[in-house]
């Protein structure tokens, strides 16, 4: 008799034990982060969430590379692209990260600052430069390519409107609050749609429109950074939404650095499936207040995380409010 091999076991470089274990990756760096919250200090508490995502990703039993992440070498010491991470004992993964998703967001105490971080099998995730992405993307439950790059965002709208059978002026989009994006607020508010701006934070932004009865966003669309865009994807993968990202390259310097890490065609429209594939683990934890996630609680002896954690080979979602008794394991570095 065969035995019965679970689809999330079978073949897989990832065991599904690092889904939890993925969870304290982000929880450390939520905390640390935390105690900088409403401090004004982007640096510091940037800073804070990078060494303690470190120290966390160096327990985990991966041989692990980083190419989402604080930049490239010689720009940002730590958490850079190319860093190995991991005890270098395990599957050989690649890994988005982003130890404060909102470092402005947290410096000024305000709602939606994650950390995240995603993991997938090496070579399934785009080595995505450093530049802007123009993005589009909504939830799951509706047919494949019922939103496009190449459409304007009021057939964007009205496509998404048509599929989830309401009216336009029932359509929320998520739009980061900048000067290039007033023509695209513009056209949005004249054909009825509501918008949702936020000031930072573009990968919540994605995120939220996996639970758009909880949120109250259906659709983010616009221009944000190609990093966070991989982020974004990873999280999309697992739970079945839809998005799409084009790099927006304005000089030649960006296109060089796109080539070094292998965009050869800067105007190509990148789907889901370019940005994200295979097997991901995705994991955020609230650091400030948000939509989905609550924040860090430091109370007198204990500290309460919430966390989301997902896996695209089974399609599993977890909420996980978990409070940590010992204090000490928690303090900055």
């Amino acid at each position: 008799m065969n035995q019965y091999v679970p689809p999330e076991r079978s073949g897989r470089a990832l065991d599904r034990i690092l889904t939890l274990e993925l969870v304290r990756v982000t929880e450390r760096a939520a905390v640390a982060a935390a105690r900088h919250r409403g401090r004004g200090d982007e640096e510091a508490a940037d800073r804070a969430a990078v060494n303690a995502m470190r120290y966390e990703l160096n327990r985990l039993a991966i041989d692990g590379t980083v190419v989402i992440g604080e930049g490239e070498r010689d720009e940002a010491p730590m958490l850079y692209i190319g860093e190995e991470v991991g005890t270098r004992h395990g599957p050989k993964v690649d890994i988005a990260l982003d130890p404060l998703e909102g470092t402005t967001i947290c410096a000024k105490n305000l709602p939606n600052a994650l950390a995240v971080t995603a993991i997938a099998e090496t070579g399934h995730l785009l080595n995505a430069p450093d530049v802007y992405m123009d993005k589009i993307a909504i939830g799951p439950g509706y047919p494949e390519g019922i939103v496009d790059l190449d459409r304007t965002p009021t057939e964007n709208i009205r496509a998404l409107a048509g599929a989830k059978g309401v009216p336009v002026s029932e359509i929320t989009a998520c739009v980061l609050d900048r000067p290039r994006h007033e023509k695209l607020i513009a056209e949005l508010r004249s054909i009825g749609a509501a918008i949702r701006l936020i000031g930072d934070g573009d990968v919540a932004g994605i995120i939220h429109t996996t639970e758009p009865e909880t949120t109250g966003i259906d659709i983010c669309l616009g221009i944000g950074g190609a990093p966070e865009g991989v982020l974004a994807a990873a999280a999309l993968r697992c739970t079945g939404g839809q998005m799409q990202g084009r790099l927006v390259i304005s000089t030649d310097e960006q296109r060089e650095r796109a080539h070094r890490m292998g965009v050869q065609d800067v105007a190509h429209k990148f789907d889901l499936s370019e940005m994200a594939r295979g097997d991901v683990l995705f994991a955020a934890t609230g650091v400030t207040d948000g939509n989905l996630l609550a924040g860090v609680r430091f109370g007198r002896r204990s500290i309460t995380t919430h966390t989301v954690v997902m896996r695209a080979a089974s399609g599993t979602v977890r909420w996980i409010k978990a409070e940590h008794q010992d204090l000490e394991k928690f303090d900055n570095e």
